[in-house]
């Protein structure tokens, strides 16, 4: 029976025409498990996965092994970005008994959902045998096998609350830095060794610290390797060695959001071009490349195409003079470094070097990815994420607001649109969608905690009261519904479905950790709001972070950066004019520059008269401010506490400068 084929995740749709009798998650499957009186077993993967992939053509598709599966389980297949909580408590269980973790997960599990025994990938025949001996287990040995079940499960939900502490001050912040230099790849850029990942929320704390050296020489190094697509824009996954020369060539929505927002206040801080260029070639690739009918984002492109991981993007020496001619082709393999550095003699693209003709690696760039194009695409996973979606909405609004980039800002706000009009019912959220339709999973704390950074990025650059207001609904949410009662936040609402464990991790992943992303909304939104209930949430959210700073900071990361904000403020501008005033323009555009921790940006119209109150529905800190002798003023504040207005776009500079 397929039981997939009307599910809204493609990974779970590339699976419905398996031999193996799957099941998606839920009480069906347990319920069969009970009837049946047989173990689950629960396989978790994603679309963009290179070794699911691997697993499902060796086994899933393998009609012995699916007879095995079907005859001994009950299987249930999961989508992890689906079901972020159902991969949390079972990778927990993994990395608990087997000292390490990844995808495609394989957990063995009592009709209770109570895991016993689990792995990642296994070759075809290794997994025949095991489905054997954990049936010969179930058999012969059930109570043995309840009891490991049981022992799991009690170990797991046993002491798993990190300690917390007070807001972490300016010593903590110096602890971090500490230990982030102790492990810089000083040579390379980046954190410790191979692999190595984008470290996107370290990097944002960096920025905000004033530290150019490690942020300066990571987000160049990246940039010019192979974890950086030279022709199309937008960054791979990880790179698989330490000099990010050859990537895991999955490209994920969540990272490029981050770093193109990461991109764009490097170069506030002085990036210079070359931050310009790689935030805006993001920005485009993400329009290009990743954007649905509906507005929103997709959630990845697939590593693999024809079979062959990287396919699509490597490049021989032959290949470049075929499409270039003899000339540019043996200058485009000295400029991109075309010797052989991944598989069969192919090469991924860098650029370790500017070359001095620009216009001549502008054109030899724009032939090549014209070519590249008539090669087969990866596959794309088309669902739209209500977290991911979250993050590239700030990370398009306030791009396109720096470089005036009308088309980002519309695009943001499109996104927007779609994650208001599909993803939330009755003031909660729903984790997915696809093609308009909306997914039956709940929102997670990180859904609620990244479209509310969104929203509010995407007030500050339109000054749209209603993403504002949107923005102040979730947050509540959060404060009511995911609270763990000593400051922290649970990542499921206490109305969620009932694991084995209800999951909480205050440390970062490829993303934000769910709390230190709330700590950053809660934090931004106090900041309009003069709320004290959002800012203390947001400072008590900021505990683990003291725990965590001397230690182990980069798994903090979001945190470090949040905390760096709350410590400088955060810094709010109240900008006020009429919307249509290139006066108010100026200084908004001004104040969207300003390289300032965590900034907060207000824009409102005035009412009747100097110092009247801005607008209704708008954010408290517009309240008072008006014209100043008729003109557009903008007001720089900390806690509400503003300086003098200015009227002009160098004031405010010199305001926000603190001069």
């Amino acid at each position: 029976m397929n039981r997939l084929k009307d599910s809204t995740s493609p990974y779970l749709l590339q699976h419905a025409d398996n031999p193996v009798d799957w099941h998606p998650w839920g009480e069906e499957a347990f319920a069969e498990a009970r009837r049946r009186d047989v173990p689950l077993l629960v396989s978790v993967g994603y679309s963009a996965c290179h070794w699911c992939h691997v697993m499902a053509h060796e086994s899933f598709e393998d009609s012995e092994t699916a007879r095995l599966m079907n005859e001994r389980f009950v299987n249930v297949k999961v989508d992890r970005e689906e079901r972020p909580d159902v991969d949390a408590v079972y990778m927990g269980a993994t990395q608990a008994m087997t000292g390490q973790g990844g995808w495609p997960m394989t957990v063995f599990a009592t009709p209770d959902g109570h895991p016993f025994y689990c792995g990642t990938y296994f070759p075809r025949h290794e997994f025949q045998r095991l489905l054997a001996a954990v049936d010969q287990a179930w058999t012969g040995n059930r109570e043995g096998v309840l009891r490991q079940g049981s022992q799991v499960v009690s170990a797991l939900t046993q002491g798993t609350t990190l300690p917390t502490g007070p807001l972490p001050g300016a010593d903590a912040l110096d602890r971090a830095m500490d230990n982030l230099r102790a492990s810089f790849d000083a040579g390379h850029g980046g954190f410790g060794g191979a692999p190595k990942f984008p470290p996107s929320m370290v990097l944002e704390f960096l920025l905000r610290s004033g530290e150019r050296g490690m942020s300066g020489k990571t987000l160049d190094a990246m940039s010019r390797g192979g974890i950086y697509d030279q022709l199309g824009g937008g960054f791979a996954r990880y790179s698989v060695d330490a000099r990010w020369v050859v990537p895991h060539f999955e490209k994920m929505l969540y990272d490029n959001a981050l770093l193109m927002r990461v991109y764009t206040h490097w170069w506030k801080a002085g990036g210079g071009e070359r931050a310009r260029r790689i935030a805006l070639e993001t920005a485009d690739w993400l329009l290009r490349e990743m954007r649905t009918p509906e507005g929103g984002f997709a959630s990845a492109l697939d590593a693999d195409s024809e079979g062959e991981e990287g396919r699509f993007y490597v490049w021989t020496p032959e290949q470049l003079r075929e499409v270039l001619g003899e000339d540019d082709g043996a200058w485009a393999a000295r400029v991109f470094e075309v010797t052989g550095t991944f598989e069969h003699g192919t090469s991924v693209l860098q650029l370790l070097e500017d070359p001095d003709d620009v216009a001549r690696l502008d054109s030899v760039r724009a032939r090549l990815l014209a070519a590249r194009e008539s090669r087969v695409r990866p596959g794309r996973d088309d669902k739209i994420v209500a977290s991911w979606n979250g993050l590239a909405v700030a990370a398009l609004a306030e791009t396109g607001a720096v470089f005036d980039r009308p088309d980002l800002v519309e695009a943001a706000t499109a996104a927007a649109g779609l994650l208001d009009r599909v993803h939330v019912r009755d003031g909660r959220l729903l984790r997915t969608s696809r093609d308009g339709r909306a997914g039956a999973n709940a929102g997670v704390l990180e859904d609620y905690a990244n479209v509310a950074e969104g929203l509010l990025a995407l007030y500050g650059a339109t000054g749209e009261t209603r993403w504002f207001r949107l923005a102040g609904t979730l947050l509540d949410a959060v404060l009511d519904r995911f609270g763990d009662g000593t400051g922290g936040f649970y990542d499921t609402a206490d109305d969620a479905e009932r694991l084995f464990q209800r999951p909480q991790d205050p440390t970062d992943n490829a993303t934000p950790s769910g709390q230190y992303a709330a700590a950053g909304a809660l934090l931004s939104y106090a900041a309009l709001t003069g709320s004290t209930r959002h800012r203390e949430a947001a400072h008590s959210a900021l505990g683990t972070v003291s725990v965590l700073a001397g230690g182990h900071a980069r798994f903090a990361g979001w945190g470090l950066a949040v905390a760096r904000a709350a410590l400088d403020g955060p810094v709010e501008v109240a900008v006020v004019g009429a919307p249509a005033d290139p006066r108010t323009r100026a200084l908004h555009r001004e104040a969207m520059l300003a390289d300032v921790p965590g900034l907060v940006v207000a824009l409102g119209t005035p009412g009747e008269g100097d110092g009247a109150a801005a607008v209704a529905g708008g954010p408290a800190l517009l309240e008072g401010r008006g014209l100043v002798g008729g003109a557009p003023a903008a007001y720089v504040c900390r806690g509400f506490t503003c300086r003098m207005p200015v009227t002009t776009p160098e004031e405010l500079r010199r305001e926000l400068a603190g001069g």
